[in-house]
């Protein structure tokens, strides 16, 4: 069987857009992470905070360039229940 031949462009508009590697809501997110540690700190030492969560953001984008989205929906869509802790799991009935 012969294998199935993908176009750059097809796979560059299936993808968010990516500032830096990271998805733009990762960014947006870090900047503000960032600005409320400087607000909070009034240091500028607080300002290496970006480097390292653009990082974690980079390194969870490099399999799933959603990653932030996804997650975002599953904690907002599927909250813990009340008897998650003895479960172990989402049960809704004992």
């Amino acid at each position: 069987m012969a294998r199935l031949s993908s176009d750059p462009i097809f796979a560059a508009l299936t993808q968010p857009q990516l500032v830096a590697g990271v998805t733009y809501s990762w960014a947006v997110l870090n900047l503000v992470v960032t600005l409320e540690a400087f607000l909070i700190t009034k240091s500028f030492w607080t300002l290496l905070i970006a480097p390292v969560v653009h990082a974690a953001g980079y390194l969870a984008c490099l399999r799933e360039p959603r990653f932030f989205d996804i997650w975002i929906t599953r904690v907002s869509r599927c909250p813990r229940v009340p008897n998650f802790g003895f479960w172990r799991a989402n049960a809704y009935t004992p």
